[in-house]
């Protein structure tokens, strides 16, 4: 198994992309390749560390802002470009990048290609629930849906969940703003008629107090919704943290009782931390694509090849085709 990364992609690029690399190389049987200024790359490296990963040189570096159509057309030497190349031409079985986002997806679906049946490749984000990680999706890759695209992306994330997760039968929720039948907008009402029919464990609508609690394993809405609960998650958890910091100040009796619960502050922050999921699954594309957070440091980076690793394992893409095959025949589809 081959796994490229983008090293030149994020905000913390290339140095906490080499050493999340590193640190993944020495826990995978499978071989890693850094894509980007050979160079550079070369002089982060140690000898001893050169021989646990592949250098694979890249001449150029897709911005952080800048546009993915430009991106597209005008930097096909890029270290994200070539490292999603190398997928196309099974020069590596999976893809890894912390770099721009849009210009990640653009070039992953122009070199790669959609899964035959799927109309629009979704983004699958970890969720932390009481039964261990389960999936969200779309998290931002569609901003307007249909609801045979939402049906889509319920049979790709009960694939994931099935075959990356080890989750037998897999709770599909649809998310909505009631559970009774009559609640939600045309979109989820038409949605759920729909995934009523679906070859999928579908338990009909969640709300957003259900997302954590693990009463779905795959909750699907529309990626405007899903970007939304995305950042409003993130601000909440920075919120808490930066609230719990200026309690603390000045109160003797605070840091006491702050340090009396510090494990347990630790294990839930470990718990909601980006970092520890690593990245974010594009799914629908013909090739495992791990899209992580602009912000990711070494940790991340080593849980996303992880991510990756556990995809290649579990032949997602293949039982993604073999899924959505049956659903471009099936009745409820043509309906």
């Amino acid at each position: 198994m081959v796994i490229a990364i983008d090293a030149m992609g994020g905000d913390s690029a290339p140095e906490e992309i080499v050493k999340g690399v590193v640190q993944a190389a020495q826990e995978t049987d499978g071989r890693l390749a850094l894509v980007g200024n050979a160079a550079r790359l070369e002089a982060l490296l140690t000898p001893e560390e050169q021989a646990l990963v592949n250098i694979v040189s890249a001449e150029s570096v897709v911005g952080m802002d800048e546009p993915p159509a430009r991106a597209l057309r005008g930097k096909r030497d890029s270290s994200l470009a070539v490292a999603v190349d190398m997928v196309r031409r099974g020069d590596a079985h999976a893809v890894v990048s912390a770099g721009n986002s849009g210009a990640f997806m653009a070039m992953a679906l122009t070199s790669l290609g959609r899964v035959s049946g799927v109309d629009r490749p979704a983004i699958a984000i970890p969720v932390p629930t009481p039964a261990g990680e389960r999936i969200l999706l779309d998290a931002g890759a569609n901003v307007d849906c249909h609801p045979e695209h939402l049906l889509q992306f319920a049979i790709l994330g009960s694939v994931y969940c099935e075959r990356a997760l080890a989750v037998e039968s897999p709770r599909i929720g649809l998310l909505s703003i009631g559970t009774e039948q009559s609640k939600g907008n045309e979109l989820t009402r038409a949605a759920n008629a729909l995934l009523r029919e679906a070859p999928v464990n579908y338990v009909g609508y969640v709300e957003g107090n259900d997302i954590f609690t693990g009463r779905a394993d795959v909750i699907v809405c529309d990626g405007f919704v899903g970007n939304v609960l995305l950042k409003t998650g993130e601000g909440l958890s920075q919120a808490i943290l930066g609230g719990l910091r200026q309690m603390v100040r000045g109160s003797f009796l605070a840091k006491v009782g702050l340090l009396l619960m510090y494990p347990a502050l630790r294990h839930m922050k470990q718990r909601y931390d980006y970092a520890s999921y690593g990245g974010a699954l594009l799914l629908g594309i013909k090739g495992i694509c791990v899209v992580c957070h602009g912000r990711s440091d070494a940790r991340a980076i080593r849980n996303a090849v992880k991510v990756a690793e556990r995809a290649v394992q579990g032949r997602i893409v293949e039982a993604m085709a073999n899924a959505c095959e049956g659903l471009e025949s099936s009745a409820f589809q043509q309906a």
